[in-house]
């Protein structure tokens, strides 16, 4: 009989993926039962609520990501200088590859599912996020204001949602954009290649006077 660990794990699993590919409000609550073998009172005993297991799916990763892309910030500002936007998106690049040691293809899925929360307008990860990991969020923007300080304060805040939204973009048409780009150019691009092609634009893009 499995353990109430194992159940837990597999429901997570089960709801990961298919959060992923199908988004948060196109995945039912019994077709996750069904992929993970459970029944509805195990997700319900678990969890209390979709809304409930959809951060905890998110948190995975979070409680991963989040001090992981803080310390690397907080060593950049040890640094001698202001440091560049290029250097700190740069510096998240090493926390969001690490994702794929705790998962098999973990940082793709990770931003994927961020990018699903994103688009679907699901307003009570915004208040999770802030909330349980607001700290680091704040530290981020901290350093990026620091980098630009002639961007006023409502412009930045436009432009780090112009930023995410190029990072959803991206991820969620990596696969495509890299056959595209193999067929085209010849190039062989991973997720790190990718992700580092696009620090430059986005960099450009929020630092670029108004």
């Amino acid at each position: 009989m499995a353990s109430r660990s194992d159940t837990k794990t597999r429901i997570l699993d089960a709801a990961e993926k298919l959060f992923a590919e199908r988004g948060f409000s196109e995945t039912s609550l019994r077709l996750i039962t069904s992929k993970a073998e459970v029944n509805l009172a195990s997700v319900n005993y678990h969890f209390g609520s979709k809304k409930e297991l959809i951060r905890a799916v998110l948190a995975r990763y979070l409680d991963v990501f989040m001090p992981a892309a803080s310390l690397a910030l907080e060593k950049l500002q040890d640094s001698d200088g202001t440091a560049s936007l290029n250097e700190i998106f740069s510096a998240l690049v090493g926390p969001l590859l690490d994702l794929n040691k705790m998962r098999h293809e973990g940082t793709r899925i990770f931003l994927q599912l961020l990018g699903r929360g994103y688009i679907e307008s699901q307003g009570h990860l915004r208040w999770f996020i802030t909330t349980h990991y607001g700290e680091h969020l704040s530290l981020f923007v901290k350093v990026v204001c620091q980098s630009a300080p002639h961007i006023p304060p409502a412009e930045m805040f436009w432009r780090l949602h112009f930023t995410l939204g190029t990072v959803v973009f991206t991820m969620a048409s990596a696969d495509a954009l890299t056959e595209i780009a193999e067929a085209d150019f010849g190039e062989q691009n991973n997720i790190e290649t990718v992700i580092r092609k696009v620090i430059p634009y986005m960099a450009a893009g929020v630092a670029v006077p108004v």
